[in-house]
C-alpha cells in the first residue's frame, strides 16, 4: 500500500500488534497517540483490484484513559471484503491509511448510571465506554452481552476480569444463545427492568438493537436516555476531500440562512439551495464534523431547531432520532429560509 495519503484529512498508521480475539475477530492496535472519545470510530481506506478502494469504518475498543495505544476490532462478516481483507492481510508492520477518530456514539458523561447493551462484534464501542466508564466515574454500570456461544465472545477474558475488578459497580448479564436462546423484547424486558432510568447505549446486528429499542420502551426508558451506535458499508469516497464552491450571483440571491451553535461559538452564512451543510460550512472556514459524505456514518449529525431541510440519504440516522429533529449535515439541503443548527 502506498504511505501517500489518499486525502489531506487521512493519515499512514503502522500496526503494533495483531490479536486474536476469536475465531474469526482479531484486534489491530495502532502506533499512534490520538486524541479521541469513546465509542468512536475510525474509517480505514482498503486497497480494492475493482475500484482501487473502499472504505470501512471501525470502532476503537480502547479507551483514550488507558494510556495505552489505540485499536479497533474486527470480525469477518461473510463477503465482507472489508474485514477479511484486514484479517488476511494486516500484521504487525503493516502500514494503513485511515481518517482520524470520529462518530457522536460517546457518553455526554462518564459519571452517571449506565446501561451498555452489545451483541457479538457490537461490544466494540461498548468495551471503550465501558472501561473508560470504570476508569473515569463512580457511578454504577450494567453490560449485557448477547453471543452464540462463550467460544464466540469477544473480551470474554477481559470483561471477566472488569467485572471482578470493579464487583462494587460493574454488574455482567451474559447472554449466550446456544444456553439460553436468542434475545427478543420480551426476555431482555424482563431482565432490564432495574435498569430503566440508566443512560443507555447499545449496538449490534439491527434484529438485536430491534429487540432492545422495544424492550426499553415496554420498561418505560425516556427514549432521551436511548442511544444507538449505527454501521452501514460506506458506498461514497470517505478519503475525498471537500472541494471548495465559489459561490454564484444566483445562488448567492436564493440563498437560505442558517445559524449555527457549534462547540460555543456561534455564526450565520448563506446556504445555498443546492448545497449541503457540510459543504457550506467547510467552504466558510468553519471546522464541523464529517467523514463518509454519503449520508451512512452520522458523524455528521446535527440538530435542527429552526427550518427544514431535505436530505437525499439518511441510513446513519435513528428513526427515533430523526423525529427528535437530528440531520446529517452531509446530506441536509435547506428548504427554508431560516434555519438554526445546535452541534
Amino acid at each position: 500500500m502506498s504511505t501517500t495519503p489518499h486525502s489531506a484529512r487521512s493519515i499512514i498508521v503502522s500496526v503494533a500488534d495483531v490479536i486474536d480475539e476469536t475465531a474469526d475477530a482479531k484486534s489491530f492496535v495502532f502506533d499512534a497517540d490520538w486524541d479521541y472519545q469513546p465509542g468512536q470510530f475510525v474509517t480505514v481506506r482498503i486497497p480494492s483490484d475493482l475500484t482501487g478502494s473502499v472504505a470501512r469504518s471501525y470502532s476503537l475498543y480502547t479507551s483514550p484513559y488507558d494510556g495505552g495505544r489505540p485499536g479497533v476490532t474486527v470480525k469477518r462478516s461473510p463477503g465482507g471484503y472489508g474485514s477479511n481483507w484486514l484479517c488476511d492481510n494486516v500484521s504487525p508492520g503493516t502500514e494503513i491509511e485511515l481518517l482520524p477518530p470520529a462518530g457522536a456514539f460517546v457518553p455526554a458523561s462518564l459519571d452517571v448510571p449506565m446501561l451498555l447493551l452489545a451483541a457479538g462484534s457490537g461490544v466494540t464501542p461498548i468495551m471503550s465506554i465501558l472501561s473508560a466508564a470504570l476508569s473515569q466515574g463512580a457511578a454504577p454500570v450494567t453490560l449485557l452481552y448477547a453471543n452464540a456461544s462463550d467460544a464466540d465472545t469477544i473480551f470474554l477474558d477481559r470483561i471477566s476480569a472488569l467485572a471482578a475488578e470493579h464487583a462494587d459497580r460493574l454488574t455482567v448479564i451474559w447472554w449466550q444463545a446456544d444456553q439460553r436462546g436468542l434475545p427478543d423484547a420480551d426476555s431482555l424486558a424482563a431482565v432490564l427492568t432495574p435498569y430503566h432510568s440508566r443512560a443507555t447505549y447499545l449496538c449490534g446486528r439491527d434484529e438485536f438493537m430491534g429487540a432492545c429499542k422495544e424492550a426499553l420502551r415496554v420498561i418505560g426508558t425516556d427514549r432521551s436516555l436511548v442511544h444507538q451506535e449505527i454501521y452501514a458499508s460506506l458506498s461514497g469516497d470517505a478519503f475525498a476531500d471537500i472541494v471548495p464552491h465559489e459561490v454564484t450571483a444566483s445562488e448567492a440571491a436564493d440563498a437560505a440562512s442558517v445559524t449555527v451553535y457549534n462547540l460555543g461559538a456561534t455564526f450565520t452564512v448563506a446556504w445555498p439551495r443546492d448545497r449541503t451543510l457540510v459543504d457550506v460550512l467547510i467552504d466558510n472556514g468553519h471546522d464541523v464534523p464529517y467523514s463518509c459524505q454519503s449520508g451512512e456514518c452520522a458523524t455528521c449529525i446535527c440538530r435542527l431547531s429552526k427550518g427544514s431541510v431535505e436530505m437525499a440519504v439518511s441510513d446513519g440516522l435513528d428513526p427515533d432520532d430523526a423525529e427528535d429533529g437530528y440531520i446529517l449535515g452531509c446530506q441536509a439541503k435547506p428548504t427554508a429560509d431560516e434555519l438554526e443548527v445546535e452541534y
